[in-house]
């Protein structure tokens, strides 16, 4: 006994030391730290607050539901159940979040209410009673001084936790009162406003850090400080009550759009995730990734990229992302020759790129519904190629790296068939899919108007049917479960068992992508279905399963579903705590922008700083996207860049002929903004994986940031060249697109790991990265040689219009002034349709000109016309018209770089490794 209990000893010693010396257990308790709350778990405090995130989570799932409506009660506005959904999250974070982090953690902490005191004491108008002010602020600093146990909760954090929570639900209790005084707060709306953001600002701290609550405290500051900020940003400044109007009462600060996804869409997928990941579902794609990949070369490498692809599916949280297939894929790629970092790296760059993978996206496709007025829809449908493109990239890095190491895969778990018969297999996989996909699509389409009452239950039926076939289907199978990554690899699981023993989870996120994608439902309303779903499947997988394989009770099976939900919906909750607070404490930062005007101010600011290039506007807005993103967390690092400067760069865009979709901007900031989790110093992902690898955690970070460069070099190339984006493509050219934008992101990766065949020269590496930039923006250079626009003078606009063909945009280039008074030029595009001339074609776009001298003067812009919505309005002067005309198809230009790219084959050839080996 005691040999056997040094043995076990032994073997936690060695797992521990693969680690980096951390255990499970405290493996857990770091994500729990960053992302859940690291107190609460056990005891009566523990049991108090998994019962709060319990009812955070059955509220959210209540307002999401049809059920209020059809009952008519707990029926909830969107001010409403902002409000409760704060004061959940509030609480939480108080409750599950203990203070000390470190001493200029607590610092900041005791500086920014003692701040934000005085300054709000000194904004108040004059009659207004300030005398509790200082009250608040001593509290609070007071709460942080006494200290913050990890194991309890003292009374002075109950007090807060219980005085945020209702200073958040303020705006329901007196919504009918706070209706009917908007713009004219009283005395009791003062006191509540500064003692929320206050405690607010002091949650965001312990829950995400300091930087978004310095950042949100910044903002405030220049709000109050207008005046005496410098001349290019200074404003009139702002005074207490207008801020507690502001960024309080009404819904243009904490409780705007930020606050408002996050109750209405992100909760319900968070949840949807949890559930998910509850049932199985994460250990399942972690093992049909290994059953898959693990051969290959670096196949561990490999199999942790697909399987953290899949995990950020339902995953929101890269760290918890990391940690939960880290510690099974790091340990197995260091096993086949990866270091410490080289392990570390891959993992962080995967499971950050869960974020921007489509459907869910983080938070960020939701927020961008509302931001950029297009349906989900679409969203998913830009995103989507970028995001492929770049776990692909990322998959073929690591094969680099294996080559260069000259690594093997693991051992197969069976011989595999000749290469004929495996193709045979995948084609008829492939048609299988799709008649089923077919039958199912319209078999939907026949049973909806056939049986319009009835249908839903129908439809619950058959899907029924399918799970508990695709049940029967598991339980021929050995049980799923994660063997220890320490132990020796002898074989991988056999792919065919590996992947029918879990196909019913497919099952829920198949209804969701359905709802999305095919029945156009809402984002909420879809996650809700999708979760209701998951329920279902959570309180019956056990005891069918057990009675499928005729093992176990059915009580005790029907016990431990019961227990797998209540456990997924209170993570669900807790994982919500921090997305909760960002999207509150953005909203600070959103309603600040919009109160004080500085997005116009800051507009100037990078105008100067870039003199009016549009490439080095894109260059500062990545630099800042990724100075915020060293402490911000995406979702908030999101909100906070788009706010402040999408709209500069879509404008500045335009006034240098660069007309950018709002779409493709918002994507240039979120995917800079998922590099938060990566950039050295602060990259908490690195630090996780650095955790479980036993790597150096800059290191890691520095590796996994070079990993991330073609997630970097996307967002400049969308925007440039938005065909990346599917944006104005047919299906045709959307497949076109992708299997060159593919290629051409395989060779930026070969030219940035200095190895494609072989290992680069420098004029190789040159060679590839003119090939790729060749292949995604091949228009460069044909532009270049005919130029795609030809210039008419601004009298001859009419002769330029009825030269340009139907359905093509007349550019031109307009002098007015802005909303301000100020003046400014641009780019403006007017689509010409029919018309026998030019002058009826203008007119058909809304247009009509006078001639004053020499100038052309815009004399009149139809209502809602398509030159009204270019831009254009009356007294505008045009300095330029450029007509399109006909040049060579831009696709030429592939023909000279796949000529430099077969030089650089036949130059590698004779030096790859396999080359050697024959010779030899």
């Amino acid at each position: 006994m005691a040999d056997k209990d040094q043995q076990q000893a032994a073997a936690g010693e060695m797992e521990a030391a693969d680690r980096g010396g951390l255990s499970q257990t405290e493996l857990d308790e770091l994500v729990a730290s960053s992302d859940t709350g690291a107190r609460g778990t056990t005891g009566n405090v523990g049991l108090f607050i998994t019962i709060v995130a319990l009812a955070w989570s059955l509220f959210q799932l209540w307002i999401a539901s049809p059920v209020p409506f059809m009952v008519g009660f707990g029926v909830f506005n969107d001010t409403e159940a902002r409000s409760i959904h704060l004061a959940f999250a509030i609480f939480l974070a108080f409750a599950a979040f203990p203070a000390a982090r470190t001493p200029v953690q607590l610092g900041l902490g005791i500086a920014v209410p003692v701040i934000l005191g005085i300054l709000f004491f000194i904004s108040a108008k004059e009659g207004t009673s300030v005398w509790w002010i200082p009250l608040i602020s001593l509290a609070v600093v007071a709460a942080i001084l006494l200290g913050s146990p990890k194991d309890r909760i003292p009374a002075w954090e109950w007090a807060l936790a219980v005085v945020g929570a209702l200073t958040a639900l303020y705006l329901y209790i007196y919504y009918k009162d706070i209706s009917s005084r908007v713009g004219a707060p009283i005395l009791q709306d003062f006191i509540v406003a500064v003692a929320g953001i206050t405690i607010l600002l002091e949650a965001t701290r312990r829950a995400l850090g300091p930087a978004l609550m310095i950042v949100a405290s910044v903002f405030l500051v220049y709000t109050i400080l207008g005046p005496w900020m410098p001349s290019i940003i200074a404003h009139k400044g702002n005074n207490l009550s207008e801020i507690v109007n502001h960024q309080w009462i009404t819904t243009e600060g904490v409780f705007g759009i930020a606050l408002g996804v996050s109750t209405s869409f992100v909760f319900l997928f968070v949840l949807f995730g949890s559930l998910l990941d509850k049932a199985g579902a994460g250990n399942y794609f972690i093992q049909v990734a290994f059953s898959l990949m693990g051969h290959m070369r670096g196949g561990p490498a490999k199999a942790a990229v697909v399987s953290s692809a899949m995990t950020g599916l339902i995953s929101g949280s890269s760290i918890a992302n990391v940690v939960t297939t880290g510690t099974f894929t790091i340990p197995l790629m260091k096993k086949v020759g990866f270091s410490s970092e080289k392990a570390g790296a891959v993992e962080v760059a995967s499971s950050v790129n869960g974020q921007i993978m489509p459907p869910v996206m983080g938070a960020a496709a939701f927020l961008m519904v509302e931001y950029v007025g297009i349906p989900y829809f679409d969203v998913v449908r830009h995103a989507f190629v970028p995001a492929v493109i770049s776990y692909i990239a990322l998959v073929y890095i690591v094969h680099l790296e294996a080559m260069k190491a000259g690594m093997e895969g693991l051992p197969r778990a069976y011989t595999p068939k000749p290469i004929v018969q495996r193709l045979i297999g995948i084609a008829f996989t492939i048609a299988a899919i799709c008649a089923i996909s077919l039958a199912v699509y319209y078999g939907m389409g026949w049973i909806r108007p056939a049986f319009p009452a009835t249908a839903g239950y129908i439809i619950f039926a058959f899907l029924t049917a399918v799970y508990v076939g695709l049940l029967w289907v598991a339980s021929r199978e050995e049980p799923l479960h994660l063997d220890d990554p320490n132990a020796p690899v002898t074989s991988l699981p056999l792919p065919g068992p590996t992947i029918r023993a879990g196909l019913h989870y497919i099952l829920p996120v198949v209804v969701l992508v359905w709802a999305l994608m095919v029945d156009r439902l809402s984002p909420g309303l879809s996650a809700f279905w999708a979760t209701a779903y998951m329920v279902f499947i959570l309180l019956t997988q056990r005891p069918l399963m057990a009675m499928l394989r005729g093992a176990g009770e059915l009580g005790e099976a029907a016990r431990e579903g019961v227990t797998d939900l209540i456990d997924g919906l209170v993570t669900g909750a807790r994982n919500m705590i921090g997305i909760g607070i960002a999207t509150a404490t953005a909203g600070i930062i959103v309603g600040a922008v919009s109160q004080t005007g500085v997005g116009s101010a800051l507009a100037d600011v990078v105008e100067v700083l870039s003199g009016g290039n549009i490439l080095a506007i894109l260059v500062l807005t990545a630099v800042l996207s990724l100075i915020l993103g060293m402490g911000l967390p995406t979702t908030a690092n999101y909100i906070v860049v788009s706010a402040l400067l999408a709209p500069v760069i879509v404008t500045l865009g335009q006034q240098n002929g660069l007309i950018v979709p709002l779409i493709a901007v918002h994507l240039f900031v979120f995917y800079f903004g998922i590099m938060a989790d990566v950039t050295p110093p602060v990259g908490l992902a690195s630090f996780a994986a650095a955790a479980v690898s036993g790597g150096d955690p800059i290191k890691t970070g520095v590796v996994a940031f070079f990993y991330s460069l073609r997630t970097a070099a996307l967002p400049f190339l969308f925007i440039f060249n938005t065909e990346l984006l599917l944006i104005d493509v047919t299906w045709a050219q959307g497949v076109f697109v992708f299997i060159i934008a593919t290629i051409a992101m395989l060779l930026f990766a070969a030219a940035t790991q200095g190895w494609f065949l072989a290992r680069n020269r420098i004029y190789e590496t040159v060679a590839l990265l003119l090939v790729a930039f060749t292949l995604f923006r091949p228009g460069f250079w044909m532009d270049m040689v005919f130029p795609p626009f030809a210039e008419a003078a601004p009298a001859n606009i009419a002769e330029a219009a009825g030269s340009t063909p139907a359905g093509e945009d007349l550019r031109l280039r307009v002098a007015g002034v802005n909303d301000l008074g100020d003046p400014i030029e641009f780019v403006a595009l007017v689509p010409m349709g029919e018309g026998a001339t030019g002058e009826e074609r203008l007119a058909g776009a809304g247009l009509a000109f006078r001639q004053d001298g020499e100038k052309m003067i815009i004399d009149d812009v139809a209502y809602d016309s398509a030159a009204q919505k270019a831009g254009l309005d009356w007294d505008q002067e045009v300095l330029r018209v450029l007509q399109p005309v006909s040049a060579p198809s831009k696709y030429w230009m592939f023909i000279p770089a796949l000529l430099l790219l077969a030089l650089v084959v036949m130059l590698q050839r004779g030096r790859a490794p396999g080359a050697r080996r024959a010779e030899a």
